[in-house]
């Protein structure tokens, strides 16, 4: 089953066998700078099961490997209506963000009760006492963002908080007239924080007008609409569903390709110095 033509303004997978009639060929690309990972690639066949997760299963689209990403693992949760867990994460160590895409999911963090419908928000500090379940008729979906916390002497912990993208007021780009515009859910002058997941919004045809070349590690799911996009030195088709990982330093640009807007969740490690060993 494909999703193409769902409802709700974020794509998300529902995983699904592609007929033996299909073409194998797809977009799927897998460099020492960048990867691609297509929406058609998310099927039933490669999902993950989790430790003291109910009715739920993971589509796992990056994780710290050799040549792959480093500082993060981002995965797509599936929760079946009456599913989750009352022990999400089995690292103390590890801040989460969660971003809902589909359906109802209840958190409860600290013992306290956040109904999260789609475009909900959730930034979960390392060692945190938090659960979810799927309170919902249908599948729940929502992608979990995992990190190692970057503890610095003399700077606190961040807090836990809980939003909605319609909550927060787009942030447009210098000289842009608001047609490239990033959605903050925390301050970026906040040097508690070690990472950073927006939403990053392009009218039809805005671009990032230059080979963005910087330090930060990138995830990027496109929660709507269509672009091309430079990684590296080449010129990738991406469309709503689709995932890409960029290395630090890889070079990136894109043009929004319309009719509708261009937006991706986007992940960036931030604020920290770089290690030496």
């Amino acid at each position: 089953m494909d999703s193409s033509n769902q409802s709700g303004p974020y794509y998300a997978p529902t995983g699904g066998h592609p007929p033996q009639t299909q073409l194998l060929t797809d977009r799927a690309v897998f460099t020492e700078a960048y990867a691609v990972i297509p929406k058609g690639t998310m099927r039933d066949i490669v999902t993950s099961n989790l430790p003291f997760w109910d009715k739920t299963r993971a589509w796992v689209i990056s994780r710290p490997l050799s040549g792959f990403a480093e500082t993060f693992s981002q995965y797509i949760m599936e929760v079946q209506p009456g599913g989750g867990s009352t022990r999400p994460e089995t690292d103390p160590e590890a801040e989460a963000v969660l971003f809902v895409v589909e359906g109802l999911l209840t958190l409860t963090l600290f013992g306290k009760v956040f109904p999260m419908e789609p475009g909900g928000y959730a930034y979960i500090p390392p060692g945190a006492d938090w659960q979810v379940t799927n309170t919902g008729r249908d599948a729940a979906r929502f992608h979990w963002i995992r990190k190692a916390y970057d503890k610095v002497e003399g700077i606190d912990t961040p807090a836990a908080f809980v939003t909605n993208e319609n909550d927060v007021t787009p942030n447009p780009m210098p000289g842009t007239d608001g047609k490239w515009a990033t959605s903050r859910f925390v301050d970026p002058d906040d040097m508690r924080h070690d990472m950073h997941v927006t939403i990053v919004t392009f009218e039809p045809g805005a671009v990032i007008p230059f080979a963005e070349t910087h330090v930060m590690e990138h995830g990027l799911y496109v929660l709507e609409g269509k672009a091309v996009y430079r990684l590296n030195q080449d010129w990738v088709e991406v469309e709503a569903g689709d995932y890409m990982w960029l290395r630090a330093f890889c070079p990136q640009a894109c043009y929004a390709g319309g009719p509708g807007k261009f937006r991706y969740l986007l992940y960036k490690d931030v604020n920290r110095h770089m290690k030496l060993r």
